[in-house]
């Protein structure tokens, strides 16, 4: 009789440490799938940095109808951010107009109507190009700002033709970070001395496409702005 209760009380301890240890990998499981869910928000933060250096002024009438598109494609909760490309030295001030959209669907279309506004303003205020060009801090500034808004989808578009034009003694020949945004250049027109040698205009797209992609970021080019709709797949 004792034997018996003996083995019946073995068993019935295992079966305890059984359950404790399945009971603490559920809950580990639990645990891994709530981290999983909080890491990828489904919203999305747009960057939008915009050239004015040169005869690239001319351009800026397909950025406002590239700010419209965006402005249409997002969604309450997703963000918004423009910079210009406007001097030698990149700075939060070069950033002229930021936004989160309300989960408010009224709201949020009133914050995109002014957002509009404020673009159409400071664009048509552009009388003449910029003599230098940062790009690269600005590039900088997007990835941080897309890392703060802490969205699951990070997209940085730079309306440029890529020729950085710094000022005396500046150096922006370094590693960027890159990772987690995908970096999208549109309308990358070719410069009049592309016209002497081509090879200079793949040479500015293959040096921009190795600094992202080495920094940890995706790449693409779309030149084709008719055409933008079908060739941007938000994921």
């Amino acid at each position: 009789m004792k034997r018996t209760t003996k083995t019946t009380m073995n068993r019935y301890y295992g079966w305890l440490r059984r359950g404790a240890v399945l009971a603490a990998l559920l809950s580990a499981l639990g645990m891994i799938s709530a981290c999983s869910d909080t890491q990828r928000p489904d919203n999305r933060a747009v960057y939008l940095l915009l050239d004015t250096s040169g005869t690239y002024t001319e351009e800026l009438d397909k950025a406002q109808s590239l700010i419209a598109y965006l402005l249409g494609s997002l969604d309450s909760g997703d963000s918004m951010a423009v910079a210009l490309i406007d001097s030698g030295s990149f700075t939060e001030k070069n950033i002229v107009a930021k936004v989160t959209f309300d989960e408010r669907p009224s709201v949020a279309n009133g914050q995109k109507r002014a957002f509009k506004e404020t673009l159409d303003e400071v664009l048509g205020g552009i009388e003449r190009g910029a003599a230098n060009t940062d790009i690269t801090g600005g590039v900088i500034q997007g990835h941080d700002y897309l890392t703060e808004t802490g969205a699951g989808q990070r997209y940085l578009f730079v309306f440029s033709d890529l020729e950085e034009d710094l000022q005396e003694g500046q150096i922006r020949d370094f590693p960027i970070d890159m990772s987690g945004v995908e970096v999208v250049a549109l309308n990358v027109t070719k410069l009049r001395r592309d016209n002497i040698d081509p090879r200079d205009y793949a040479k500015r797209l293959e040096h921009w496409q190795g600094r992202v992609e080495s920094g940890g970021g995706q790449w693409r080019v779309i030149n084709d702005l008719e055409r933008l709709g079908e060739m941007i797949q938000w994921r």
